[in-house]
């Protein structure tokens, strides 16, 4: 899942993207209000973290651009800013949750967590298809109980498939969901990762199954044939 973190401070935004990505996350970094907004136009986003304190804008602005789009996305502030008014105006401006500047890394991520798990959204903290299960806590996937280790790019892609499976899932929709905005992509690194993973399930005997749309796309399934 991608994150849009909005943070001046280039110091403290390289521990919490080094963080959220131990933790699973795909995490797309902006300085300014107005680099918020231009990624907020262009990417989709599981949730933003948001500063206040830029040197453009309040960030409130980038909250305000948000909800004036009649856009869900949760929203958590993350600020310095700890007087009892200002807690009340960013929640009634529409932010999901708010965080004090300094902060606990590992609560944070708890918050994140719990505010995609919400409902209308995508996080469930165990999925299950069949006989696989996937902890998105521990990042641990089972076959039948037993664990299977499988690799970082492994693990993003089966997430993505397990929480839209029995859907069609593009390679557009692979790349938009895990990869930055600054990651290099090769033309065929979602195939090659397609392959690895239906190995590594194939290996474990897992009795789910990656069946491949041509021109289309991807789609997880518990039944072998593709004919769903």
């Amino acid at each position: 899942m991608k994150l849009l973190l909005v943070e001046d401070n280039l110091e403290l935004a390289d521990l919490v993207k080094d963080a959220l990505n131990g933790a699973g996350f795909i995490v797309d970094h902006v300085s300014t209000c107005d680099e918020a907004k231009a990624s907020l136009m262009t990417s989709n986003y599981s949730g933003v973290i948001l500063d206040l304190r830029l040197p453009d804008e309040d960030g409130l602005n980038v909250l305000g651009f948000i909800r004036n789009r009649s856009d869900s996305t949760p929203v958590l502030i993350l600020t310095a800013r700890d007087g009892l008014a200002d807690r009340v105006k960013g929640l009634n401006s529409g932010a999901d949750d708010y965080v004090l500047k300094p902060f606990e890394i590992e609560e944070l991520i708890a918050r994140i967590k719990a505010l995609l798990r919400r409902p209308g959204h995508a996080m469930g903290t165990v999925l299950k298809l069949g006989n696989t299960t996937f902890d998105t806590i521990s990042r641990q996937v089972t076959i039948t109980g037993n664990p299977i280790a499988l690799s970082r790019r492994e693990l993003d892609v089966l997430e993505l498939l397990l929480r839209r499976a029995q859907n069609v899932v593009t390679k557009s929709m692979f790349e938009d969901e895990l990869y930055g905005s600054n990651d290099i992509t090769i033309s065929n690194s979602i195939e090659v990762a397609i392959h690895r993973l239906r190995k590594s399930l194939n290996d474990a005997k897992a009795d789910v199954y990656i069946h491949t749309l041509r021109g289309v796309g991807y789609i997880l399934s518990d039944t072998p044939s593709s004919d769903m």
